[in-house]
Order: C-alpha cells, then sequence, then structure tokens
C-alpha cells in the first residue's frame, strides 16, 4: 500500500515545560497523519461522519523510541496496512529527519451512529 507523508512543525503547545513534546500529544499528530492520508485518496471522513458513519479508534499501540522538541519539524507517515469486513489497521511512524520518533499501530472500527458495527466503506476498501 502507498504511504503518505505530512510534514509539521513542532510548537510550543505541543510541548511540557521542559520544551519536550508531551507523550499524549503525539496521538494529535497520527490522528492528522490518518485524515490526511484519507484526504490525499479522496476519503472525507467528516462527511461519513455527517452520513452516520464514523471510526472511531479501538486499539492503539506506540513504541516511543525519541523525544521530539519545540521548533523540530517531524514528519508523520502513515499507510493503510488491512481493511477488514468492519475494521481498518493503519501502520504509522513519527520521524525526524532520519531518527524514529514514534512507531503505530491503529485499528479503527467501523460504526454507525447508534455505535453499532458496519461493514467499511468500498471507497476505504478500494484504497491502494
Amino acid at each position: 500500500m502507498t504511504e503518505h507523508i505530512l510534514e509539521k512543525k513542532i510548537y510550543y503547545h505541543d510541548t511540557d515545560t521542559g520544551g519536550v513534546v508531551y507523550y499524549a500529544r503525539y496521538l494529535n499528530h497520527l490522528e492528522e497523519g490518518r485524515t490526511e492520508f484519507l484526504r490525499s485518496k479522496g476519503i472525507d471522513t467528516a462527511e461519513y461522519a455527517r452520513n452516520g458513519i464514523m471510526f472511531p479508534v479501538v486499539h492503539l499501540e506506540v513504541d516511543y523510541k525519541a523525544s521530539a522538541r519545540y521548533g523540530d519539524t517531524i514528519k508523520i507517515l502513515t499507510s493503510l496496512e488491512k481493511v477488514g469486513n468492519a475494521s481498518a489497521i493503519f501502520a504509522q511512524t513519527i520521524m525526524r529527519g532520519d531518527t524514529l520518533l514514534i512507531k503505530a499501530k491503529i485499528v479503527w472500527a467501523c460504526v454507525d451512529q447508534n455505535m453499532k458495527v458496519k461493514r467499511v466503506p468500498e471507497a476505504i476498501r478500494n484504497i491502494s
């Protein structure tokens, strides 16, 4: 599968008082990476939500390898690893130059507005 790269700057609001990125802020960066990956494939998750189809994160594995700091530029690399009947698995990394900062695996479920499981839409199933 293809890989999408999102480049971002680390701002002060991403960091703790020592200027190091607060661990939970990486989850926001990963979410942005997945959103932009899907947008690059013509998929608007906000539009799906307006139509009653949502994609909550149901499982998350994150390995923290190194820290980013205020002012750094990072790259969020995202690929869709697998699509099941009602779920999708994303592989993501965050890099600073050649340094691996984060390695993550995220599992989405596909649900309706009542949180009942739905089949993953064809547009997502057909991402290459």
